[in-house]
């Protein structure tokens, strides 16, 4: 490491006194006459970088823009319909899992899946645990990795009673 001459350490020095908080005054320190002292300088690293975001999120929760749109708008088609209506919990996951297994192996890309309409206020009566159990069905689904997204599905589709799943592509 190099010495610093006495203008540098007079520099110093003023750079110093000039970052002390206020209300901090310091009388200054006499610079030493004669031999420069030896100064260490170190090199102060960068922070670390933030972690980089996952390369794919979490599956379930990301669609293009476009496909929001159709979807809203009811102009995509389903290509396969599944209708859980009037089957108990243990054989509608059943059917939920097989019928996934084929959409997949068929290539499709959107399955209509009819629920039935989520209790509500002009329904009283408790009901829908289907309807209930399905997000946390597909979410531990073998299959969660195949899907891209779930949306609510488009009136002419069966609106509140409905779902669409959306498949991820094969690539």
């Amino acid at each position: 490491m190099r010495r610093l001459t006495p203008d540098e350490q007079r520099l110093w020095a003023r750079v110093v006194e000039s970052v002390r908080p206020l209300g901090h005054a310091a009388k200054p320190e006499p610079v030493p006459e004669g031999p420069p002292a030896r100064a260490v300088v170190r090199a102060v690293s960068p922070p670390a970088p933030a972690p980089a975001p996952p390369k794919r999120a979490t599956p379930g929760t990301t669609l293009g823009a476009s496909w929001d749109r159709r979807l809203a708008r009811g102009a995509v088609a389903p290509d396969a319909t599944l209708d859980l209506h009037g089957h108990k919990l243990a054989t509608a996951y059943d059917l939920l899992d097989r019928r996934l297994e084929q959409a997949i192996a068929d290539g499709a890309r959107l399955l209509l899946l009819v629920t039935g309409k989520p209790p509500g206020p002009e329904r009283p009566v408790k009901r829908g645990a289907i309807r209930a159990a399905v997000g946390d069905w597909l979410a531990a689904s073998r299959h969660a990795g195949d899907i891209a997204a779930v949306r609510g599905a488009h009136p002419s589709h069966g609106g509140s009673g409905a779902l669409y799943i959306v498949l991820r592509r094969k690539r």
